[in-house]
Order: C-alpha cells, then sequence, then structure tokens
C-alpha cells in the first residue's frame, strides 16, 4: 500500500486488509511518503500495535517507486495491491486467491466502487461508477468475468511480475495499465472478477479532483506516445472534446469580430452541434442523478471537469511527454473524516 497524506482514510484501509480473512501468514507492507498531515506518524502507531505491519520508506512519492519498495520487503507469493484511499470488501483476498487458482491467471482485480459521503464526492462517484464519467474500463461496473486488458490494483503472482520487471518507475500514473500490458505480452492472463469489490473514496473537493484528473490525462498521452494504439480507443474522448471546444471559442470570437460572415459562418456554426449534444448529455445525467439538487447540480459541474482537465492533461502529455507530472491533489490532505 503506496500512502501518502492519507491520515483521514489510512486506518480505514489498513483495517479492511487486516481483516480478510485467508488461509496461511499474511503481511501489509506501507510504502510511506513524505506525508505532512500526520499520516507517518498514525502509520508508525498501527505498526507498533500489530506486527503484520511492515514500513518501508518511499521518499519520491511516486506511487510505482513505493510499490516496488514495497513487493522487494514483502515475502510471500502472492502481491495484493491496495490503496490508503480505499476499503476492500469482507473475503476480498479470499476470492481472489480463489480465481487466481481456478484461471491460472496471473493478475486478477474486480470492481472499483467509488462512494462518498457529501453530495460533491457522491456526485464523483457516481461518475466513477458510470460509462459516462470515467467510462469503458470493466472494473467500474461490467456484471461478466473474464480476460481483462487491465485489474484495478490487482491480485498478483509474485514470480509473474519479477519475471516482466516490477512495476516501471518512470511511469507516475497508468503504471497499473502498463504492468499489466507487460504480463499480456509475456503470454499471461490478465482476469477480472466481478465478484471482488474494492470501496474507493474519490478526492473530497472540485480542485483536487481537477488536478488529478489533468495528471492522469497527462500521463495517459505519454502511454499513447510510448505505445500508440496498444491504448483504447476510449481514451481519445477527452482531447476530442477539448479541440472541438477550443474550435468552438474560436469560431465563436471569429464571428464575434465579423471575421465570419454568410455562408462561411453557417457552416462553421456546424462546430456548436456536438458540443451542443454534450451540453444536452451533461443535464442528462445531472437531473437522473439520485438525490438531492445538490448532488445534481455537483454532477454537472463534475462531469465536464473529469473530461476536460483529464482531455487537456492529455494533449500536454501527448505533445511533450507527462515530464515530472504528478498528481497535485495527494501533496496535501484536508480529507472529509470517515465515521
Amino acid at each position: 500500500m503506496p500512502v501518502l497524506n492519507e491520515r483521514d482514510y489510512l486506518e480505514h484501509a489498513v483495517r479492511s486488509v487486516l481483516e480478510q480473512d485467508i488461509d496461511g501468514p499474511a503481511e501489509l507492507v506501507l510504502a510511506l511518503g513524505p506525508s505532512s498531515d500526520g499520516t507517518t506518524e498514525l502509520a508508525r502507531r498501527l505498526a507498533d500495535d500489530d506486527p503484520r505491519i511492515i514500513l518501508v520508506d518511499n521518499p519520491a512519492a511516486h506511487i510505482p517507486v513505493g510499490l516496488n519498495a514495497a513487493i522487494r520487503a514483502s515475502r510471500h507469493p502472492t502481491i495484493i495491491r491496495v490503496d490508503a484511499h480505499s476499503e476492500l470488501s469482507p473475503g476480498y483476498a479470499r476470492r481472489a486467491l480463489e480465481t487466481l487458482r481456478r484461471t491460472g491467471a496471473a493478475n486478477v482485480g474486480g470492481i472499483m466502487r467509488a462512494d462518498g459521503r457529501t453530495p460533491f464526492q457522491s456526485a464523483v462517484a457516481r461518475l466513477y461508477n458510470s460509462p459516462v464519467g470515467l467510462g469503458g474500463g470493466a472494473y467500474h461496473g461490467s456484471e461478466h468475468e473474464g480476460e481483462a486488458e487491465s485489474a484495478y490494483l490487482g491480485v498478483m503472482r509474485r514470480d509473474v511480475i519479477e519475471q516482466v520487471g516490477l512495476f516501471d518507475e518512470t511511469i507516475r500514473r497508468g503504471e497499473d495499465w502498463e504492468l499489466n500490458l507487460r504480463i499480456r505480452q509475456a503470454g499471461h492472463l490478465v482476469w477480472f472478477d466481478p465478484a471482488l469489490s474494492v470501496t474507493y473514496w474519490p478526492r473530497e473537493s472540485w480542485s483536487r479532483l481537477a488536478r488529478q484528473f489533468r495528471a492522469t490525462g497527462a500521463w495517459r498521452g505519454e502511454l499513447v506516445r510510448r505505445f500508440g494504439r496498444r491504448n483504447g480507443l476510449r481514451f481519445f474522448a477527452p482531447p476530442v472534446l477539448v479541440l472541438v471546444s477550443a474550435t468552438a471559442l474560436l469560431v465563436g470570437i471569429l464571428q464575434l469580430i465579423g471575421v465570419l460572415r454568410g455562408v462561411a459562418t453557417v457552416i462553421a456554426s456546424v462546430i456548436y452541434l456536438p458540443l451542443l449534444a454534450y451540453a444536452l448529455l451533461v443535464i442528462g445525467v445531472g437531473l437522473m442523478s439520485p438525490g438531492g439538487v445538490r448532488r445534481r447540480l455537483w454532477t454537472m459541474a463534475v462531469l465536464p471537469t473529469m473530461h476536460l482537465s483529464w482531455g487537456l492533461g492529455f494533449i500536454g502529455g501527448a505533445l511533450r511527454g507527462a515530464r515530472d507530472t504528478v498528481d497535485a491533489s495527494r501533496l496535501g490532505s484536508r480529507n472529509t473524516p470517515l465515521p
């Protein structure tokens, strides 16, 4: 479990891991980044109370670096990746181990079931769980078990991930997808089991969400630079939305200052049609959202935030590379406490 500024979530995440019922020994390795909110002190207290918790340092604070440090410090033949911003469902580990044995897969994952406690976080969670929001991956809500492109978090055979070289530490986001690509290229199976469920708590504010999605989009653009069309077509929808929006803005300016007139302005106005359709989609998704008015309004704000932030990041990452882009939403913590 890589950990950075997760004071309000860490204890719940750790408890969900340690309460897993499996046959045989287990340990939990926390890779501690340089937190500024008391997370490290909390992690040390938890480790003092339970000998199954092992602590390793991750001074760079990068997720794949922390994951590799934790894997190297671990002792057992199966690696279960967990996240400090999530909670494993009861029976998760036992079911995952059974699925590994049953299918012969190298990596098994399940559903990322986002949840929220405030109107904003609940709106984000609903869109995480919707193909309209985050879209496409089986782990966002598919009910069909089978071979998969990638796995959320993942329950992995140690010998296989060591064979392919662990996580690529030059990739700051999308490291799971890239590792699973190498696993599949090596002839191994990645498997999706919808009976596996992990609760994920999204970012708690609009600004944090925007920063998170911009960083994720930038690294997907980097992955497109590196791996081209091995990336699914769904990853190209947000940058297309950004380009259409920018083109419509330019057309609008040219119409206002009189550069486009007559037939030219009529033809150019066609660019507004996809944006109109998108606006109707956003409004429709918002109106159909369960809950009160605040949650519906947040849904209408969150959906374009996710798409446009991701798309802007993607374009930058595809054109010049992600470089040192990090998820700045993780660098400070004023989280909403859980009960």
